[in-house]
């Protein structure tokens, strides 16, 4: 859909004008009243939610969202929400229970065809369900899906399993899918095709490939080339080259910032940059920890507490605890389209550990590159090149990844943040997923890493690619930006093929998570708490978005703002050559925490901040704005 750009000065159109805005829609089963026919709003909520009881999304026993919730979530009038509950309680399909909620109690019989055409997969991909006729499907939440997943799964030998199926690379495709084809290349993030943009998609010319402000040549050959720039009077790495760079120091002469930005960023880069002092923090990936639900938390512990008896208290299995699988297994159908048995869930130490996990199986089953995102988080490639897993860089573009340029490395494997991509903010587009299915269906592998997908402001809701596609996609999410990172909880779906191999790994890594985290977080889940801290924090964060863009309109006008329509950072970008690294050790010098947008570039590319708004007060995102400023117009 095409979207205009709200004027903090040039922003990307990932922002919409409230004039031109769309209702929101809810993530509860992804459901957006565009679709209604005029005057049947009631029939077509009524429908959708009979669909999601009869395939699964909503099994019986689940509670249905207040009328209320739900009415200003879809942006309808309270009686459109209570007239379609009406009709699915004359039907014995739901009860209403007081105080406990609605709560589905039967299950309705609707032909499949008319489900697959109501589902998520069908929205998202921007037709009626016409997926690639050799992609595979995805799986319902029977128990009798998968090979080998009951409770014995847990407890097998001391041997990893067998039977990889050897991805392998896979070979270059032909010159007509391939990057120099007749296929239009897409357009790079950075490029003057999308920053300002406010046309429709596809209009305009195309936009070419973003060009270094100094210097030539890609990163360095591990693949980390996006390094940060360098304090003091030294050189500062960027892009793959080395740049001259000014001095940052504090009040007393010392140099501030050179230890974190002075070369190419090392695996302890993010450990040294959270130690640097400073009295405002803008890091990107953290959320409002401040707002952390310790009263509902403390009753939730008490209350798990009390039912647990003693042998709860030993090894439990390596998959998690049943009662937390089951409670994950239900977010993930009502947010996020997916529909999968608690048997397929495996519970892990945040995103972090899984992709670790990943890099291990993928290695004994041949497989050692993997396609990434460009721009993508420099976090993320340090897991795999810690496991020796080369990462390999495919342009994003205004519509996420560039499809033909993946099938152009003939990687088997890609890893991507499709609901909100890092750290521009894009949105995988309807044709891209087609396209992406389709590479999948030949045998391509999708790491799905969904790690702030509920945090969304002014946009629909997107279904993850897990939910259209079960038996290509390995995907993962955790409650690090929704709770807090230091809880280290997090789950992944594995496709059946590696789904044994990820349970011995996850085994021998640490016999489980911590189980009483599991269990206390199963009871937010289960009991409503998680969703109203949820709406909560969506709250708080868009005041605190609208903020620091205004900051950014006043103080740096020339500043392009993308990625702000959902997540907890902003990816601002600058005309110009000069060193990000550079700047962000001055800012850092004056007492202001930001990471440069050259760190999570393996290319070279217009320099940039990545800021994070979640974590801080009004008037430290002012403030921390205006250093910015600051600093930069003496660079």
């Amino acid at each position: 859909m095409a979207q205009a750009c709200w004027q903090y000065g040039p922003v990307n159109r990932s922002i919409r004008d409230a004039s031109d805005r769309s209702k929101d829609g809810s993530d509860f089963l992804q459901l957006t009243p565009d679709e209604a026919p005029a005057g049947g709003l009631a029939d077509w909520l009524a429908a959708s939610l009979r669909t999601a009881i009869a395939d699964g999304r909503l099994p019986i026993g689940s509670r249905l969202p207040a009328t209320r919730v739900l009415a200003a979530d879809l942006g309808v009038s309270r009686g459109v929400v209570t007239e379609a509950y009406q009709r699915l309680t004359e039907d014995g399909h739901i009860v209403g229970r007081g105080r406990a909620g609605t709560i589905v109690v039967a299950v309705p019989h609707i032909p499949p065809a008319v489900r697959t055409n109501s589902t998520p997969t069908a929205r998202a991909l921007g037709t009626r369900a016409n997926a690639p006729a050799d992609a595979p499907s995805g799986s319902g939440r029977s128990s009798a899906q998968g090979g080998g997943r009951g409770g014995a799964s847990g407890q097998g030998g001391p041997g990893a399993p067998s039977g990889f199926s050897g991805l392998g690379r896979r070979g270059a495709p032909s010159e007509s899918s391939g990057i120099g084809g007749s296929e239009e290349p897409g357009r790079p993030i950075g490029s003057t095709g999308l920053d300002g943009y406010s046309g429709p998609r596809g209009s305009g010319t195309p936009g070419r490939p973003i060009e270094s402000s100094g210097g030539s040549g890609s990163g360095a050959s591990s693949g980390r080339g996006g390094g940060e720039g360098g304090g003091g009077r030294g050189r500062a790495w960027r892009g793959g080259q080395l740049d001259q760079g000014g001095g940052a120091r504090d009040g007393a002469g010392r140099e501030v910032g050179g230890t974190v930005f002075e070369r190419e960023p090392g695996l302890e880069v993010f450990e040294a940059a959270r130690a640097a002092p400073a009295r405002i923090d803008l890091s990107p990936g953290v959320p409002d920890l401040a707002s952390f639900p310790r009263t509902a938390w403390l009753r939730a512990e008490r209350a798990v507490l009390s039912g647990l008896s003693a042998a709860d208290f030993g090894y439990g299995d390596p998959r998690g605890a049943p009662v937390m699988r089951a409670a994950v297994a239900d977010w993930l159908a009502r947010y996020r389209g997916i529909s999968v048995d608690p048997a397929e869930v495996i519970m892990v130490a945040g995103v972090a550990q899984t992709l670790d996990l990943l890099a291990q199986i993928l290695q004994q089953d041949g497989v050692k590159e993997l396609a990434v995102e460009e721009p993508g988080s420099l976090g993320t490639r340090q897991q795999f090149h810690h496991r020796d897993v080369t990462t390999t860089p495919v342009s994003v573009d205004e519509d996420g990844i560039v499809v033909h340029e993946l099938r152009a490395t003939g990687a088997p494997a890609v890893l991507l943040t499709p609901a909100h991509h890092f750290p521009t903010g894009v949105v995988l587009g309807g044709e891209r997923r087609r396209e992406l299915m389709q590479w999948a269906g030949e045998g391509g592998l999708i790491v799905e890493d969904d790690y702030d997908a509920e945090h969304r402001y002014d946009r629909p809701p997107v279904p993850a690619i897990r939910s259209m596609l079960a038996d290509q996609v390995c995907y993962t999410g955790s409650v690090s930006k929704l709770l807090a990172p230091a809880l280290r909880v997090g789950w992944v779906l594995p496709p059946a093929k590696y789904r044994e191999h990820f349970i011995a790994a996850k085994r021998y890594a640490d016999l489980g998570n911590a189980v009483l985290p599991q269990l206390v977080l199963a009871h937010l889940m289960n009991s409503g708490e998680l969703e109203r801290q949820l709406r909560f924090l969506r709250r708080r964060h868009k005041q605190r978005r609208d903020i620091m863009i205004a900051a950014i309109r006043e103080h740096l006008p020339a500043a392009k703002v993308h990625g702000a329509a959902a997540g907890l950072h902003l990816m601002i970008t600058f005309d110009g050559d000069f060193s990000d690294g550079t700047l962000a050790a001055e800012v850092l010098a004056r007492g202001v925490k930001v990471q440069p947008l050259s760190w999570h570039h393996q290319r070279p590319a217009r320099p940039g901040l990545v800021l994070g708004y979640a974590a801080n007060s009004p008037s430290d995102l002012t403030e921390g704005i205006a250093t910015i400023a600051a600093a930069l117009h003496e660079q």
